[in-house]
């Protein structure tokens, strides 16, 4: 999909598979000279490799894949050490970045007698749960309330992706949803980000930046 968006918008795509880069033997400075930037949906085993090898060659990168986040700081020393451009994000869909938004709004009921929950479902073939999205939902709720929520996650046949927050009180409940019904919301932000990153260096959260693209 992101292949098809990018074609779309008239760039020129090399795809790489793990046939082809197991343990990021591919992503040399040899065979990224012609490009841009480099666009990581992969798994947490393969990411991190394939990060280092991108900032060897000194190439801007995009990544979607989630579960190497408790090597954030090493990662945001190495690209700072590059001198390369990196956009990470939990989720690269325009409607889940603005529900971030819509959380952190309403994460003062959390100080107002509610309590929280957050569940997340998706696909059988997701490897890591929780979801990064559901991690990120609770780091805006937590940064802005002071208090922990915690997270359930499930796995079901196809689903792109679930995240719901429930705010729960005596009185009332509230319960906030977004549901991605395709992947190409996916794929839609991520072009945008290496089309925004290109040419930049600094290392940037997607929902940090992601209403200036």
């Amino acid at each position: 999909m992101v292949i098809e968006v990018a074609q779309e918008r008239g760039h020129r795509v090399h795809s790489v598979d793990e046939a082809d880069n197991t343990d990021a033997v591919w992503l040399t400075p040899e065979n990224l000279r012609d490009f841009d930037v480099v666009i990581d949906f992969t798994t947490p085993h393969a990411v991190l490799k394939n990060i280092e090898a991108c900032l060897r060659a000194k190439k801007a990168m995009v990544v979607g894949t989630t579960g190497w986040y408790g090597e954030m700081e090493r990662v945001r020393g190495a690209v700072e050490k590059a001198g390369a451009g990196f956009v990470f994000g939990a989720n690269f869909s325009y409607g889940v970045n603005l529900f971030f938004q819509v959380v952190r709004a309403a994460a003062s009921a959390l100080v107002h007698g509610y309590s929280g929950h957050i569940t997340e479902r998706h696909h059988i073939q997701k490897k890591d749960a929780p979801s990064g999205t559901a991690v990120a939902i609770q780091r805006v709720l937590e940064q802005t309330s002071g208090v922990g929520v915690d997270i359930g996650s499930e796995r079901e046949g196809d689903v792109t992706g679930i995240h719901t927050l429930e705010l729960d009180s005596v009185g009332d409940r509230i319960v906030l949803t977004h549901e991605a019904k395709s992947r190409r919301t996916f794929a839609d932000g991520a072009v945008l980000a290496a089309e925004w990153i290109a040419g930049k260096t600094g290392f940037y959260d997607f929902k940090d930046v992601f209403s200036k693209l």
